[in-house]
């Protein structure tokens, strides 16, 4: 793959994290880079008031800078920048905001150095990988407040991972030999400038939830083998009327889940006349959740093979200064998808009740000594608790805006956040998914000797390698955690 020349797909970016030498400068990349750079120096030299160039930054556009002042500005611009707080973001999102960073510079119109954007390569494939705090961005000029601490140990400030430990950047500069670079015009601008504490939220969120999406459909399958309810909802023609590809995708997986079925074939002949929404509806509430998947992928990878910092360097001659950072392109799609993601829990948790209300040969709380045992009772509780954390995380944050940089920036994006309460979405959705695995393996041990399909025994033997069947309370809090560790780790079979 080649930084700035190849279209990345969101999995291109993720694989280069695990093997960051992937990802190299080509001779034509290099060339669109050392243009832009002459572009940028031969605008200095003609002494043209260009923004970002010589002037000062936000409110101060109208200040002009001296030649001889432009190194401190672009040094000022970072420092003064540097004011996230809170706890650093995982050290993957760091790798994915540098791996977004390099290929957008690499397209040629930020004019920032090839030595640059190959240092940031270089501390890539050294593991140098620099700490960001995770709050701090309105999402206005993109993520001012994450990039400036992703590009402070450029200048040799700031702190960075190696391996799982944080050291102050001096310490690893200096074991591997590295000196500080000093930034040129415009570069402190192009490196701040940008998306990339969005974008890296959006693509670690959709690699969560690619998996997630396949996984709640799998469970649900599991859990209608323990209701024994009825296939007949996901009939090819029921869908073929109603075409939307994200419930056609669901109900054709629904089948294929369920195939050869002993259960099924046992619910043909009960008087039962149609099962409750969150078993009979799975294709178009699913289905609804991986339309907004595909919605986001799209925004993502159009948003990962853009150039979002600003001014834009088109030429020696010609300069624009527009908006290509603002990131209310990404924010609206995150907050959808935390929406689809938040749905996904909600429609689980209801199935989870159904398993314990005792119907259809299913004993109450699916113990057979409730009373003395309270069975699965409470683990539906921390669902439910789940469940509305979720809903609350669900208010869109590009909804508001505040005014910023003394009005300059007077409407902000706030995808930042969106972006964050997707992937706490996201992580609550593991729970609430390990728990509904756990009562629908519960149901099945009442159905015997009646089997499910292969795909569903496969699974079932899976979370049985880790958690036994209740017969008795026990600490089920350890059972919940295992199965969660087992959906983080991937081990279920989801297609």
């Amino acid at each position: 793959m080649i930084y700035g020349v190849d279209i990345f797909t969101f999995h291109d970016v993720l694989e280069i994290c695990k093997k960051p030498n992937k990802a190299k400068l080509n001779k034509a990349a290099k060339e669109q880079i050392l243009k832009s750079q002459k572009n940028v120096q031969k605008i200095v030299e003609s002494d043209r008031c260009v923004y970002g160039i010589n002037t000062g930054f936000g409110p101060l556009c109208d200040t002009k800078i001296s030649a001889d002042e432009t190194a401190q500005l672009q040094y000022n611009l970072i420092i003064s920048h540097a004011v996230g707080v809170g706890k650093p973001i995982d050290k993957e999102f760091s790798k994915i905001m540098m791996i977004a960073k390099v290929h957008a510079l690499s397209k040629g119109f930020s004019g920032v150095s090839l030595e640059v954007i190959e240092r940031l390569i270089l501390m890539l494939e050294k593991d140098i990988i620099p700490v960001v705090p995770e709050q701090g961005s309105v999402g206005a000029s993109g993520d001012l407040a994450p990039l400036a601490h992703l590009v402070l140990p450029l200048l040799g400030l700031g702190q960075v991972w190696e391996g799982d430990a944080i050291y102050e950047t001096s310490e690893i500069l200096e074991k591997h030999n590295l000196d500080p670079l000093a930034l040129g015009p415009k570069e402190g601008l192009g490196l701040i400038n940008g998306t990339q504490f969005i974008l890296a939220h959006a693509i670690k969120g959709l690699e969560k939830f690619e998996y997630l999406l396949d996984l709640a459909d799998m469970t649900a399958a599991m859990s209608l083998e323990a209701y024994r309810g009825s296939e007949s909802p996901f009939k090819k023609e029921l869908h073929e009327i109603r075409p939307f590809e994200g419930s056609k995708k669901v109900a054709a997986r629904m089948l294929k889940f369920l195939k050869n079925s002993e259960n099924m074939k046992a619910h043909e002949d009960c008087e039962r006349v149609q099962d409750p929404y969150s078993m009979r509806c799975v294709p178009q509430v699913h289905g609804a959740s991986r339309n907004a998947f595909e919605h986001l992928k799209m925004m993502a990878e159009t948003e990962l093979n853009s150039v979002t910092d600003n001014p834009i360097v088109l030429s020696a001659e010609e300069s624009i200064s527009g908006g290509n950072f603002h990131g209310q392109l990404m924010a609206l799609p995150l907050d959808y998808a935390t929406l689809a993601a938040a749905e996904l829990g909600n429609i689980s948790d209801r199935r989870s009740y159904l398993l314990l209300e005792g119907k259809y040969g299913l004993p109450r709380l699916l113990t057979e000594s409730s009373g003395l045992n309270s069975g699965f009772m409470i683990p539906q509780y921390t669902s439910a608790a789940l469940v509305t954390e979720n809903k609350t995380l669900c208010f869109p944050a590009s909804a508001d805006s505040i005014p910023t940089s003394l009005g300059q920036e007077d409407h902000v994006s706030m995808g930042s956040i969106s972006g964050r309460k997707f992937n706490q979405v996201l992580g609550n959705l593991v729970n609430i998914l390990s728990v509904e695995l756990m009562f629908a393996a519960q149901g099945l041990e009442f159905r015997r000797p009646a089997k499910c399909s292969k795909i569903i025994e496969e699974n079932f033997s899976i979370l049985r390698s880790k958690v036994a069947k209740l017969e008795d309370d026990r600490l089920i809090g350890k059972d919940m955690l295992a199965i969660a560790e087992l959906i983080n780790d991937r081990k279920f079979i989801v297609n």
